[in-house]
């Protein structure tokens, strides 16, 4: 049987002679991309486990359990004030590090009081009309990537996550790699948007290739593929359709490559579009994504295939979306129209 390569790591940092010992913060960053974490989760639970540390006043946790963890959930709840869905981040990033770095079974029922049960939110929608005056009032690669959220209902990182093979311009069809919960999924290319992204990519290509020109041109591909296609990072297919406007370092490698564009720059651009617009609510990226599935139901399309296009595992998610429309979830007429 093969040996986990985290175990690996921890004895030939503990057991050899001469070596110096790893800080645990690096093992905890090795097991993560050995998971195949994103880069972003890695952060936030890097973050999360030196702030659980630090709360205990440099404690290792090995040292600690269910009561330290408890009384540092319960400071982020009562005197932080985070909300239900950080503090179930912050506990989920903790029970990783005993799980799969420390290798400490912990009783996880003595914390249920303390994982927290997010309340139901109606999602803001717009209507139709806000939503082409958003988008009005929005310019160049900004204003295809909030068509491409709203024409498909990708999320934000889904759409500047997108490579040039994920556009199928022949079966009117956008491929969506990796989305929440790691699946693929397919879901609709407007025929609206097919002319402006194809001359959008067009200008894209020219990029580059000035890039290739320059001795650059690599974009960052998944471990597994960086080592099974070893020249695919330069090719065409594989680059990112909306990226940045400035080659980077990736932080990992210290290789010199164009990443895709950052998602504050779509943010802002959104909420000052949404403020010219003089839409009277609070307007974000993913307020396409709700606005999309939203008005689907509305022009009466089946709720499992709006689950499908979302990529949401159960139906129950999208229901949420019922509660938005004009008529109500079960288009119940109010007496008061009576």
């Amino acid at each position: 049987m093969a040996q986990d390569p985290l175990q690996v790591t921890r004895i030939v940092a503990e057991g050899t002679s001469g070596y110096k010992p790893r800080k645990l913060l690096d093992i905890f960053r090795d097991a993560l991309r050995v998971k195949h974490y994103s880069p972003r989760t890695e952060d936030t639970y890097i973050d999360w486990a030196r702030e659980y540390i630090l709360f205990h006043n440099k404690r290792h946790p090995s040292e600690m359990g269910v009561p330290e963890i408890n009384q540092f959930l319960a400071h982020l709840a009562s005197e932080r004030r985070v909300s239900a869905s950080t503090q179930n981040q912050a506990m989920s990033a903790i029970l990783f590090l005993y799980r799969h770095v420390l290798q400490i079974q912990l009783d996880e029922s003595a914390l249920a009081e303390f994982r927290p049960h997010r309340s139901k939110v109606v999602p803001t929608v717009l209507s139709k009309d806000e939503v082409r005056r958003v988008i009005l009032h929005l310019a160049g690669v900004h204003k295809i990537i909030a068509q491409v959220m709203y024409g498909g209902g990708l999320r934000v990182m889904e759409t500047l996550r997108l490579r040039v093979k994920d556009i199928d311009f022949d079966n009117h069809q956008i491929i969506v790699r990796d989305g929440k919960g790691g699946d693929d999924r397919v879901t609709i290319l407007p025929d609206s948007l097919i002319a402006p992204l194809k001359l959008h990519l067009g200008q894209v290509k020219l990029t580059h290739e000035t890039d290739l020109q320059k001795g650059f041109g690599s974009v960052y591909l998944p471990q597994a593929l960086d080592q099974k296609y070893t020249a695919a990072n330069a090719e065409w297919i594989w680059q990112y359709v909306f990226p940045a406007a400035e080659l980077s370092v990736d932080p990992r490698t210290r290789v010199t490559r164009r990443h895709h564009l950052h998602e504050t720059a779509v943010q802002r651009a959104v909420r000052e579009a949404a403020r010219a617009a003089k839409i009277g609510k609070h307007v974000t990226p993913h307020t396409f994504r709700h606005s999309f599935a939203t008005h689907l139901l509305q022009n009466g399309y089946d709720i499992r295939t709006v689950q499908e296009l979302l990529g949401h595992k159960d139906v129950k998610t999208t229901m949420i979306y019922t509660h938005v429309l004009q008529r109500g979830g079960l288009a119940v007429k109010s007496p008061l129209d009576s």
